[in-house]
C-alpha cells in the first residue's frame, strides 16, 4: 500500500496543468515560449494571470491530493512522506517528457494539507517579499527558508528535515534564477 500510495502520488504530481490549459485554452505549447517551464509563473508571463492562477492553484491542489493519499487510504505513511513523490513528478512528469516546472506550487499544496497556518503565513511572506522585489524566485526561496524556520520553531524534526530538502531542490532548480538575480536579468513581474 505504501508503494502504491508513493507511485500515485507521484502520477498526480505528474498532471502537467500547464502544459494542459495552454495546449487546450491558448492553443500554445506553453514549454516553446518564455523559460519552458510547466509551471505557473511561466503560464503568468506566457498566457496572463486567468491562465495563471488556474495552473498555480491547480499545481496546489496536486500537492494537497496527494498528501491526503495516507488518510484517504487508511495508512500510517506520514503526509509530509506522501506528498515528496508529487513534487518530483511536477518536476519530472512523466506525462510530459519528465520537463515540468519548478515545484513551488505544488510543495505549498503539500503544506497546506500538512500545517494550513503555516500555510497561509508562508502565502503572506512570499507576497511581502514579491511586492518588494518583483522576483517570484527569490519570494519563492525565502518562503521555503521561512518554512525551515517555522519546522525549527515548532521543533517539528520532519517537517524541518522534508523543507530543508526542498529548499535545496529549490536552489538547484532555480540555480539559473539566482544567478540572473545577482546580474539583475532576472525578469520582473509587472503586475504587483
Amino acid at each position: 500500500m505504501v508503494f502504491f500510495i508513493l507511485l500515485l502520488s507521484y502520477v498526480i504530481g505528474s498532471v502537467p496543468f500547464a502544459l494542459i490549459v495552454g495546449k487546450w485554452g491558448y492553443g500554445i505549447d506553453i514549454r516553446q515560449h518564455g523559460s519552458g517551464n510547466l509551471g505557473g509563473t511561466n503560464t503568468f508571463r506566457i498566457l496572463g494571470k486567468k491562465a495563471g492562477f488556474i495552473v498555480t492553484i491547480s499545481d496546489i491542489l496536486k500537492g494537497t491530493l496527494a498528501a491526503s493519499l495516507p488518510i484517504l487510504f487508511h495508512t500510517d505513511l506520514h503526509i509530509l512522506i506522501a506528498g515528496i513523490p508529487a513534487v518530483l513528478g511536477h518536476c519530472y512528469p512523466i506525462f510530459a517528457k519528465f520537463r515540468g516546472g519548478k515545484a513551488v506550487a505544488t510543495s505549498a499544496g503539500i503544506l497546506l494539507f500538512y500545517a494550513p497556518l503555516m500555510f497561509v503565513v508562508l502565502v503572506a511572506v512570499f507576497f511581502v517579499v514579491l511586492y518588494l522585489s518583483k522576483y517570484v524566485s527569490l519570494s519563492s526561496l525565502i518562503a521555503c527558508s521561512a518554512a525551515v524556520v517555522y519546522g525549527l520553531i515548532v521543533q517539528d524534526v520532519l517537517l524541518t528535515v522534508v523543507m530543508t530538502a526542498f529548499l535545496l531542490f529549490l536552489l538547484y532548480r532555480h540555480r539559473t534564477n539566482i544567478v540572473r538575480i545577482i546580474s539583475k536579468t532576472e525578469p520582473k513581474i509587472t503586475w504587483l
